[in-house]
Protein backbone atom coordinates (compact mmCIF):
# COMPACT_ATOMS: atom_id res chain seq x y z
CA UNK A 1 0.00 0.00 0.00
CA UNK A 2 0.98 3.36 -0.76
CA UNK A 3 0.99 6.26 1.62
CA UNK A 4 -0.15 8.18 -0.83
CA UNK A 5 -0.74 9.43 -4.39
CA UNK A 6 1.74 10.21 -6.83
CA UNK A 7 -0.36 12.95 -8.47
CA UNK A 8 2.35 14.83 -9.92
CA UNK A 9 5.34 14.62 -12.00
CA UNK A 10 7.66 16.42 -9.18
CA UNK A 11 6.41 12.96 -6.48
CA UNK A 12 7.57 9.52 -7.36
CA UNK A 13 8.45 6.37 -6.45
CA UNK A 14 11.59 5.09 -6.33
CA UNK A 15 12.91 1.61 -6.24
CA UNK A 16 16.91 -0.05 -5.34
CA UNK A 17 16.71 -0.71 -9.27
CA UNK A 18 16.22 2.59 -10.22
CA UNK A 19 17.64 4.67 -6.98
CA UNK A 20 20.49 5.88 -8.63
CA UNK A 21 19.16 7.22 -12.20
CA UNK A 22 16.14 8.83 -9.99
CA UNK A 23 17.33 10.28 -7.18
CA UNK A 24 21.59 10.71 -7.11
CA UNK A 25 21.90 11.30 -11.17
CA UNK A 26 18.95 13.56 -10.83
CA UNK A 27 19.79 15.52 -7.81
CA UNK A 28 22.20 17.61 -10.98
CA UNK A 29 19.33 19.39 -12.05
CA UNK A 30 16.90 19.51 -9.56
CA UNK A 31 16.72 18.75 -5.07
CA UNK A 32 15.49 15.69 -4.38
CA UNK A 33 13.76 14.84 -1.20
CA UNK A 34 13.98 11.10 -0.30
CA UNK A 35 11.32 9.79 1.89
CA UNK A 36 11.85 6.45 3.66
CA UNK A 37 8.80 5.17 5.08
CA UNK A 38 7.00 2.29 5.44
CA UNK A 39 3.68 1.22 5.40
CA UNK A 40 3.33 0.38 8.91
CA UNK A 41 5.11 3.32 10.20
CA UNK A 42 1.83 5.47 11.56
CA UNK A 43 4.45 8.86 11.43
CA UNK A 44 5.39 7.87 7.68
CA UNK A 45 1.59 8.39 7.51
CA UNK A 46 1.02 11.76 9.23
CA UNK A 47 4.09 13.11 7.11
CA UNK A 48 3.11 12.37 3.52
CA UNK A 49 0.75 14.90 2.75
CA UNK A 50 2.85 17.61 4.14
CA UNK A 51 5.57 16.70 1.86
CA UNK A 52 3.29 16.76 -0.94
CA UNK A 53 1.90 19.67 0.43
CA UNK A 54 6.01 21.19 0.12
CA UNK A 55 6.57 20.22 -3.24
CA UNK A 56 3.68 21.82 -4.58
CA UNK A 57 4.39 24.96 -3.30
CA UNK A 58 8.00 24.62 -5.06
CA UNK A 59 6.21 24.28 -8.54
CA UNK A 60 9.13 21.76 -9.82
CA UNK A 61 12.27 23.43 -8.50
CA UNK A 62 12.30 20.54 -5.47
CA UNK A 63 10.94 16.81 -6.00
CA UNK A 64 10.16 13.85 -3.73
CA UNK A 65 11.21 10.41 -3.89
CA UNK A 66 9.33 8.25 -1.97
CA UNK A 67 11.27 5.29 -1.17
CA UNK A 68 9.39 2.39 0.84
CA UNK A 69 11.75 0.38 2.57
CA UNK A 70 9.93 -2.80 2.65
CA UNK A 71 9.44 -3.39 -0.71
CA UNK A 72 11.92 -5.92 -2.59
CA UNK A 73 15.80 -5.03 -2.04
CA UNK A 74 15.10 -1.40 -0.82
CA UNK A 75 15.87 -2.06 2.56
CA UNK A 76 19.91 -1.84 1.07
CA UNK A 77 19.41 1.96 0.83
CA UNK A 78 18.29 2.27 4.40
CA UNK A 79 21.30 0.15 5.20
CA UNK A 80 23.29 2.47 3.04
CA UNK A 81 22.36 5.98 4.35
CA UNK A 82 22.28 4.16 8.13
CA UNK A 83 18.52 4.59 8.76
CA UNK A 84 17.41 4.57 12.14
CA UNK A 85 14.03 5.28 12.00
CA UNK A 86 10.97 5.83 9.87
CA UNK A 87 10.29 8.33 8.55
CA UNK A 88 13.72 9.26 7.53
CA UNK A 89 14.07 12.53 4.98
CA UNK A 90 17.45 13.13 3.04
CA UNK A 91 17.90 15.77 0.86
CA UNK A 92 19.83 15.39 -2.21
CA UNK A 93 21.90 18.27 -4.12
CA UNK A 94 24.24 17.40 -6.86
CA UNK A 95 24.69 13.50 -6.12
CA UNK A 96 25.46 14.22 -2.40
CA UNK A 97 23.23 14.33 0.75
CA UNK A 98 22.92 17.78 2.34
CA UNK A 99 20.40 17.16 5.28
CA UNK A 100 18.16 14.46 6.86
CA UNK A 101 15.59 14.22 9.61
CA UNK A 102 13.45 11.54 11.44
CA UNK A 103 10.31 11.63 12.29
CA UNK A 104 6.69 13.64 11.51
CA UNK A 105 7.05 17.00 11.23
CA UNK A 106 5.10 20.30 10.57
CA UNK A 107 4.86 22.12 7.24
CA UNK A 108 6.85 24.68 8.71
CA UNK A 109 9.99 22.62 9.54
CA UNK A 110 9.84 21.26 6.47
CA UNK A 111 10.12 24.68 4.63
CA UNK A 112 12.31 25.81 7.14
CA UNK A 113 14.66 22.02 6.03
CA UNK A 114 14.70 22.87 2.65
CA UNK A 115 15.21 26.76 2.87
CA UNK A 116 18.69 27.14 3.04
CA UNK A 117 19.58 24.48 0.47
CA UNK A 118 17.42 26.23 -2.31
Amino acid sequence: MQNHPTTSPDIFDVSFEDYDDKVIAASHDVPILVDLWADWCMPCLVIAPKLKALIAEYQGSLRLAKLEVDAGENMRLAGKYKVRGFPTVILFIDGEEKARFYGAKPLSFLREFVAPHL
